[in-house]
């Protein structure tokens, strides 16, 4: 069964110069596995980007960890730092409402 696992994955300091080279390979490695990904986007400040927060689908926080080392991203140096927790969506738009007043939960 799978479980969704927060991701919060810190940029390195060559990351913006990084983030352009790898792009195609790193958007081409999320098309071919956008079944294991709830959301994924860049964490942005007012310098730019400086990470990633993912949500994905995998049976262990290792399962997690193999797929995000499968990125180019993290191939590319570009994720020096990810931190992995298990998450469970109870609230909200992308829930339908709050969980406890029976929408769905992730």
């Amino acid at each position: 069964m799978n479980t969704l696992y927060a991701c919060w994955c810190r940029d390195g300091a060559d990351a913006a110069r990084l983030r352009d080279e790898h792009l195609a390979a790193h958007l081409a490695h999320i098309e071919a596995n956008l079944d294991r990904y709830a959301v994924a986007g860049p964490l942005k400040d007012e310098g730019g980007t400086n990470g990633s927060l993912l949500i994905v689908k995998a049976t262990s926080r290792e399962d997690a960890r193999a797929f995000l080392e499968a990125d180019p991203y993290f191939h590319a140096g570009i994720w020096p730092t990810i931190a992995i927790e298990p998450f469970c969506a109870v609230a909200g738009d992308w829930v339908g409402g709050a969980a406890w007043k029976g929408a769905r939960s992730g």
